[in-house]
């Protein structure tokens, strides 16, 4: 992991496509602006987590009625 220190209204770049700049510092909190291609996604981690479990939890889903139905095929 790469740790950088910034101050306030201070960036950092993300290839050529990315920008990430510190906007505010209130306390413990530090709010980020991200400039970043429409086609980029972005989330927060827990959102994206959440993103991540129900894609897998779907894909299961998939996955047993595809085995579901290959099973009532092979029954006739």
């Amino acid at each position: 992991m790469l740790v950088l220190t910034r101050k306030l209204g201070e960036s950092i770049a993300i290839d050529d496509h990315i920008k990430i700049v510190v906007v505010q510092i209130k306390g413990k909190q530090v709010r980020l602006g991200i400039k970043a291609p429409k086609e980029t996604k972005i989330h927060r981690e827990e959102v994206y987590q959440a993103i991540q479990d129900q894609n897998t939890e779907a894909a299961q889903s998939e996955l047993s009625a595809l085995s579901d139905l290959s099973e009532e095929l092979r029954k006739k």
